[in-house]
């Protein structure tokens, strides 16, 4: 499924889960007309969250709910253990791979950490709800 069609997915869930609202006189509307005012300008109600307008906010209401975020700082750490081994020797010490690449160049750690999660977003693996991540097979099954 291509990210158009999580998103179009996505925009209908919102719709299903909310009713018309209009604010002017405070009631809902399920028929998509105001039957006091007569509007048809009218908010998305979610239940037990508010009213606003557009579906955007539904969205990350519903995915926050249901899903958990992705954690990139812990699937970043995971790559490079993968990649480089859990443990590095240096010298006498002993260090998690990741923790001391994170410690010797944070700078470094933080453009790599960039790159991994854009090319996570270019390969579609992961998208962006609100202000987190969440994986495309978890949308998915929304």
């Amino acid at each position: 499924m291509s990210l158009q069609e999580i998103k179009s997915k996505l925009k209908e869930l919102a719709f299903e889960r909310t009713i018309p609202f209009c604010y002017g006189c405070y009631i809902k509307c399920p028929s998509g007309v105001c039957k006091s005012c007569g509007t048809d300008d009218l908010m998305r109600h979610l239940e037990g969250v508010g009213v606003e307008y557009g579906t955007d906010w539904v969205i990350e209401s519903i995915v926050e709910e249901e899903l958990e975020a992705v954690d990139l700082e812990e699937i970043f750490s995971q790559m490079i253990e993968e990649l480089y081994g859990e443990e590095i020797q240096i010298g006498f010490i002993s260090k998690s791979t990741s923790l001391a690449i994170k410690e010797l160049d944070p700078i470094a750690w933080n453009i790599a950490r960039g790159e991994y999660i854009d090319s996570l977003i270019e390969d579609e693996s992961i998208m962006e709800v609100g202000c987190d991540y969440y994986w495309i097979h978890d949308l998915e099954s929304l």
